[in-house]
């Protein structure tokens, strides 16, 4: 069969201070850059992608792959329109030259929110399905954090949905959503579907697999596909994008209608039973630096702390100060931070060289309230290009551009400052500016659950911690306007008025 494929990834906080433009997909930073035909098989090889998962897959079936276009940025703001238009442009284009093909798969995240549309895939997919018609299969991957649509599921034969967080199964997923097409070309019909919408929102440092409920949750999807003959997908939901259709969401597939909401029904039930589970305890700037250095002092790993609130993979600039200056404060011994992003400190390092001191307004450029720069002396220690490739389970074989980067230290404390914003979600983020991540005390890390994936294993302790950043970690103390009405803002929170 020929099958067309693209994709495109963007996960949109509304409440961010940046939005993605045409040239953060173009650049990538984290993710490889924009890349149109034959470009995606050359760039993407054993990495932990889901069309890098779809395409072995459908190789070993001996299908022909038709490449469009795939890109993705950092999540951030909204998408601009010039950058969503320019790039489906390039997806659409591509089907059409493509013509004709037997189905059309997309890597997709699923919380795209554009300056022009609340539901960017769904409006993708409404144009690929304009294209081929409605007799030939399309099929999606999104990542757990999906805000699945009535449009995607109108628009797409089946989604396949991540099972773990950190996003350790991405090529699993794009594997399993070529399953999914695989059965129509093997005769099935398209599947029937149901889709359950969970009534509350979940922040997203407990949506983690890593811990219950989610562990659980996900854990029994297997046995629930087996007994129902169906495929099963939960989105746990990204709760920072304002728009009535953000919520986790439980899709179910199968045969007859039947099959597919007694799936559906059971997961979301489970779901809903487990919701007082969706909580931890989240500690301010000071406590969770005095609390790690009380575990620290008899400890023989590192402690680490997850500034969640500034994490770049949930929008966020991963430049604020607040946590850094609890370090100094309390003159934290054997601690490391990253990323912090500021363009300007990393050259001003680069200028002055190695060894150099360097007086530097660092961070806090992002204009999150409660939050400003930091002014003060810097050890310049190391100096890097920051071009890396990532080794841990989630970011595997990804190939790091984050811009000409250094190792700044004031006091025992060391900064990993760069140029791009890339989750901290991998031991060689310090490693490649000369930190050993093993040998500190605390790891301070920009990041509100991928961490896990590399550095639990190397973790004495890991706490959360909720500094400035755009990543409200309490769901309920975001401005929504324009929720569903009635949703729960947080587990066992307020209804959201309308």
């Amino acid at each position: 069969m020929r099958i067309a494929i693209g994709g495109f990834q963007h996960e949109t906080n509304t409440f961010a201070p940046s939005k993605a433009t045409w040239d953060d997909f173009v650049r990538g930073s984290g993710y490889p850059g924009l890349s149109t035909g034959d470009e995606i098989f050359e760039r993407f090889v054993n990495s932990n992608i889901p069309v890098v998962g779809f395409m072995a897959e459908a190789r070993k079936h001996g299908h022909t792959l038709v490449p469009t276009t795939w890109c993705a940025a950092s999540p951030s703001a909204h998408v601009t329109e010039d950058a969503f238009e320019r790039i489906a442009g390039l997806i659409i284009s591509g089907l059409k030259q493509a013509l004709p093909v037997d189905a059309v798969y997309l890597d997709l995240h699923g919380a795209a929110v554009t300056e022009h549309l609340d539901d960017g895939e769904g409006e993708l997919l409404r144009r690929v399905r304009e294209v081929v018609g409605n007799d030939i299969p399309v099929v999606a991957s999104l990542d757990l954090h999906a805000n699945i649509t009535a449009k995607m599921v109108e628009n797409a034969d089946a989604l396949a949905v991540y099972r773990t967080y950190p996003h350790v199964d991405m090529a699993e997923t794009g594997a399993r959503a070529f399953s999914l097409l695989q059965r129509q070309f093997d005769g099935a019909a398209r599947p029937k579907v149901a889709v359950r919408r969970i009534p509350f929102l979940i922040p997203i440092c407990w949506q983690t697999t890593d811990l219950q409920p989610a562990k659980g949750l996900y854990a029994s999807i297997a046995a629930l596909e087996t007994a129902n003959q169906v495929s099963i997908s939960l989105a746990t939901g990204f709760p920072a994008a304002d728009f009535p259709e953000c919520s986790p969401v439980v899709v179910a597939y199968a045969a007859t209608q039947a099959q597919a909401d007694q799936a559906a029904d059971s997961l979301s039930q489970a779901v809903i039973a487990a919701e007082a589970d969706f909580a931890g305890k989240v500690y301010d700037a000071d406590e969770a630096v005095l609390h790690a250095m009380d575990i620290a002092a008899g400890a023989s790993k590192p402690v680490v702390i997850a500034d969640t609130q500034d994490n770049p993979g949930a929008g966020g600039n991963s430049d604020t100060t607040g946590i850094l200056r609890a370090l100094i404060r309390n003159r934290a011994k054997r601690a490391a931070i990253g990323l912090i992003v500021d363009k300007a400190a990393a050259l001003a390092a680069h200028a002055a060289g190695e060894g150099a001191t360097v007086r530097l307004k660092l961070g806090g450029h992002s204009g999150i309230p409660g939050d400003s720069p930091l002014e003060a002396d810097f050890i310049v220690e190391r100096l890097s290009d920051g071009n890396c490739v990532a080794k841990g389970p989630f970011m595997r074989n990804f190939k790091l551009r984050l811009g000409v980067s250094a190792c700044l230290r004031i006091d025992d404390i060391r900064i990993v400052v760069a140029c791009a914003k890339v989750q901290m979600a991998d031991q060689v983020m310090f490693r490649f500016v000369g930190i050993e991540p093993t040998e500190q005390a605390i790891l301070v890390l920009k990041s509100s659950a991928h961490f896990r994936a590399d550095f639990t294993p190397i973790a004495q302790e890991i706490l959360v911690c909720a500094s400035p950043g755009p990543m409200i970690s309490d769901t309920a103390q975001l401005p929504w306007t324009r929720l569903l009405k009635g949703i729960r803002i947080a587990p066992l929170g307020a209804a959201f008025g309308g």
